[in-house]
């Protein structure tokens, strides 16, 4: 019986087309990427370009750059080094390189030297988002999610182990010194004080930065441990002084014991108190997805608007809860949009009685959990107003009681988390790939303004020509 194949056309000659614009389909985000940033204001990279003499050799252009860095984020691929793979064997990366091949080097230099202006992109993606209809600011919710560092949390150490290590390395530094005076003194007297041989033996040089690294950690956990002692002790002063205020005008002595101010200076940090030696910013935290687990990280926030669910604000914080959050979250969308949103929900790890009374939110309708939600039983659903002496958090726990409440409550998950889960799922973002707050503040900024890129890519934006 005779054998049919396709031909095997290995050595078949090919032809690209003439032109990079037909590569693709129209409909390519590659396509729609080339538009929006040629739309976008650049102007902050480009300045850093203005103060060279023009000799040596030519740079990439900044757009091309931008092109390749914006969709590697929006398809999952981070690494400057497989971007660089990709505009070889990628048609879509090759079409935004304009078949160039910079080199990994220069592509993770470019982020890194550009980074505060390419975190700049989440305004100006937003206000695209916004000009296309896209935000309307009736709903948003707020919510935060643990996204691991740039270092392992094995490469941490608490302050009480910090100690215990400082003194043993101080002694084994002690003890080598020792040994190399004790042998240079033999040495001398066999063979005189001209050789030299000042060279720190490789074990005390490895025990040595051992030993700078942990006392610079440790120093800042005790600055740190000060800081937070001599804010404590500010709003203990406060409260004694509201308290004294509150008795005069009562004529009566207040209840319960005067609240003690802590001496900053003497302030130390616990024995648990942690920092990690490759990113010393980052912290330990809960893992949210998996109960009882750990993950050194940040905790990267987001605002997420009801109509199309772009994101209004974003911020990176060290602190493993959301308390604080609300207030500068809120004051984030004003400032981006300089428009107050009607309504904005949040989990409990937001609430406080402080936040929802805050003169700054007096006009935004708030909606945060007071407490878990019970797995068990019905809660009725109540109409009637909550008594006139109702505490805030009673008052925003009968609000979410009501039918209005539970209806706008309901939707804050549908909202917020698919764009989590977005990120994080399918576009693999589980791991920032800068160190330190700051750069991993703009590297998330940059995340979220991929992500509104995405949702106007979406919804059919085309530029219009001038």
């Amino acid at each position: 019986m005779g054998q049919n194949f396709y031909p095997d056309t290995i050595n078949q000659m090919l032809m690209f087309a003439p032109s990079l614009h037909e590569w693709l389909p129209e409909a390519h985000l590659a396509r729609f990427l080339v538009d929006v940033v040629s739309a976008l204001d650049l102007s902050a990279i480009y300045k850093s370009y203005q103060d060279k003499d023009g000799r040596g050799q030519a740079a990439y252009a900044p757009e091309m750059m931008v092109r390749l860095l914006l969709y590697g984020y929006a398809t999952g691929v981070y690494s400057s080094r497989k971007i660089q793979t990709r505009t070889f064997e990628d048609v879509a990366f090759r079409y935004l390189s304009g078949d160039q091949h910079p080199d990994h080097a220069t592509i993770a230099e470019f982020r890194k030297r550009h980074l505060d202006a390419l975190s700049g992109l989440f305004t100006q993606a937003l206000l695209l988002c916004s000009e296309a209809g896209l935000v309307k600011l009736g709903h948003v919710a707020i919510d935060g999610t643990k996204i691991k560092a740039n270092a392992s949390k094995h490469k941490a150490m608490s302050y009480k182990r910090m100690n215990e290590t400082e003194a043993r390395l101080k002694q084994e530094i002690d003890a080598l010194l020792a040994a190399a005076e004790k042998t240079d003194a033999e040495e001398d007297a066999q063979h005189g004080k001209e050789r030299h041989g000042d060279e720190l033996p490789v074990e005390l040089q490895r025990r040595a930065s051992r030993l700078q690294k942990i006392s610079e950690v440790k120093a800042a956990l005790e600055q740190e441990a000060k800081g937070k002692a001599a804010q404590q002790c500010a709003e203990t002063e406060q409260k004694l002084a509201e308290r004294e205020q509150e008795e005069r005008r009562t004529g009566k002595k207040k209840r319960g014991r005067k609240p003690e101010a802590a001496d900053p200076e003497q302030a130390k940090p616990d024995d648990t108190a942690q920092r990690n030696f490759v990113d010393p910013e980052s912290r330990i935290m809960p893992d949210g997805a998996n109960k009882g687990s750990f993950v050194q990280g940040y905790n990267a926030q987001i605002a997420v608007d009801s109509a199309s669910q772009v994101i209004v604000a974003a911020e990176v914080t060290q602190e493993t809860n959301d308390k604080m959050q609300l207030i500068p979250m809120i004051a984030q969308i004003v400032t981006n949009l300089e428009q107050t949103p009607e309504k904005v929900s949040a989990d409990t790890g937001y609430f406080s009685e402080a936040n929802v009374t805050d003169e700054s939110v007096k006009d935004v309708d708030l909606y945060v959990a007071t407490g878990r939600d019970e797995h068990s039983g019905v809660v009725e659903t109540i109409s009637d107003p909550p008594p006139p002496d109702a505490s805030p958090k009673e008052a925003m726990r009968h609000k979410l009681r009501t039918a209005d409440g539970r209806a706008v409550y309901k939707m804050r998950k549908a909202i917020v988390e698919p764009v989590f889960g977005h990120i994080k799922e399918q576009r693999s973002f589980r791991r920032f790939s800068l160190r330190g707050k700051q750069n991993v503040r703009r590297e998330w900024r940059l995340v979220c303004a991929v992500s509104n890129l995405l949702k106007l890519f979406r919804a059919g934006w085309v530029l219009e020509m001038a």
